[in-house]
């Protein structure tokens, strides 16, 4: 009987869903781009990404190169395919690791409250009086410019805002009737968060986990360009942009095509993010 539950609960889920046009247009955009980082090695192969050939530098699109050479004369369609991999693997990743320390340090805040709550919130408060991308850039500074430090950083700077939405989600679901049932039976507090508090807390968490990728990969993409993030011949899409800042005005098409899935990544989890609030809203569901 749970499982039938589940399953029509899923299946109502979806239907509210794909009555948003908006949010069908970023998945299928969503599900393309990550199609594409697994597929990168069946598309094209690494070689191309690393490949120079003086001959060939600046050369605009063609059939040979389909998004034109860089300076280097490096196939840049192959760098903006595999460089899909660093950009989405940042942005998960580092929403997946501020989601974890979120969770953690928001339920115990909404949950316990009084002193705890306090001292999670204060330090909450001074993390975000700093805007993200400078608190980014100030740890990658600190620490250097590479992919272990740029997801760090990003990942510090997301941490605070996902510690203010899940306690605020978790002091509402606290006051449940079921919570307090739970209570009664004598469940520990960890068995309580975990396995009530949060799993009934979940839909705006997850909506804001969603859309906080487009914000990763948006400040990964920034950090790399102002050279702060990931450094060359990496083939990450800021790292592209920040190469091709030389070449706006002779070879413009180095610019545009990084950027072009710079948007529509960020889009695309933008709007699955819009749909999901509209479809796990329990107010629409009928």
């Amino acid at each position: 009987m749970a499982e039938k539950r589940k399953g029509g609960l899923y299946r109502d889920i979806w239907r509210r869903y794909k009555k948003n046009k908006a949010a069908m247009i970023g998945l299928v955009i969503m599900i393309a781009i990550v199609l594409i980082a697994v597929c990168a090695d069946w598309i094209v192969p690494y070689e191309k990404v690393i490949s120079q050939s003086g001959a060939e530098r600046l050369q605009p699109p063609s059939a040979a190169h389909w998004f034109g050479t860089d300076e280097y004369g490096r196939d840049l369609f192959a760098r903006v395919i595999h460089g899909s991999r660093y950009s989405l693997f940042i942005g998960v990743a580092t929403s997946l690791m501020a989601l974890a320390a979120g969770a953690v340090l928001g339920a115990s805040a909404g949950y316990f409250g009084g002193v705890v709550d306090n001292i999670i919130s204060r330090i909450t408060d001074v993390f975000l009086c700093v805007p993200p991308i400078l608190l980014s850039l100030a740890v990658v500074a600190a620490l250097g410019g590479n992919l272990r430090n740029l997801i760090i950083a990003i990942t510090i700077s997301s941490i605070p805002g996902n510690v203010r939405l899940i306690r605020s989600v978790v002091m509402t679901v606290a006051e449940e009737d079921y919570i307090e049932a739970a209570c009664s039976y004598g469940a520990s507090r960890k068995r309580i968060i975990f396995r009530h508090v949060l799993p009934n807390a979940m839909g705006p968490i997850i909506v804001n986990t969603t859309m906080s990728i487009s914000s990763m990969i948006l400040s990964a993409a920034g950090l790399s360009f102002i050279g702060m993030g990931i450094q060359p011949p990496s083939p990450e899409w800021g790292a592209l942009l920040s190469e091709a800042e030389a070449y706006m005005f002779t070879a413009p098409y180095m610019l545009l095509f990084p950027g072009i899935f710079i948007v529509l990544a960020a889009l695309s989890f933008n709007l699955v993010g819009d749909g999901l609030t509209d479809a796990l809203d329990p107010k629409l569901r009928n």
